[in-house]
C-alpha cells in the first residue's frame, strides 16, 4: 500500500490553516502614550466576564502596554471605579 506524498504547497496551505495573523496593539495603533485608570469604559474591554484581565495573545497588547494595562486595572479597582470580582446573578 503507496501513500501519496503531499507537494511543499499543500503542506504550506495545511500549516497555515492553524496559524491566524498576529494582532496589533490597539494601544500603538491609536498611539495611546499612557494608560489612565480613570479611563474606566476603555479599561473594561480588557477585562473577562469574571473580572479577570486578559492575556496578551487574546487582546494582541504588546508587553510594554499590557503591563501598563494591568497596572491601571489594578489601579482602577482599589480605587473602586472597577470591580474585583463580576457578581453573577442568578436567573
Amino acid at each position: 500500500m503507496w501513500v501519496e506524498a503531499k507537494t511543499v504547497s499543500e503542506q504550506n496551505r495545511t500549516r497555515r490553516k492553524g496559524q491566524a495573523q498576529r494582532k496589533s496593539c490597539p494601544f500603538c495603533v491609536d498611539r495611546i502614550g499612557e494608560i489612565d485608570y480613570k479611563d474606566v469604559k476603555r479599561l473594561q474591554r480588557y477585562i473577562s466576564e469574571r473580572g479577570k484581565i486578559l492575556p496578551r495573545r487574546r487582546i494582541g497588547t504588546c508587553g510594554k502596554h499590557q503591563r501598563a494595562l494591568a497596572v491601571a486595572i489594578k489601579r482602577a479597582r482599589h480605587m473602586a471605579l472597577l470591580p474585583f470580582v463580576r457578581i453573577h446573578t442568578a436567573h
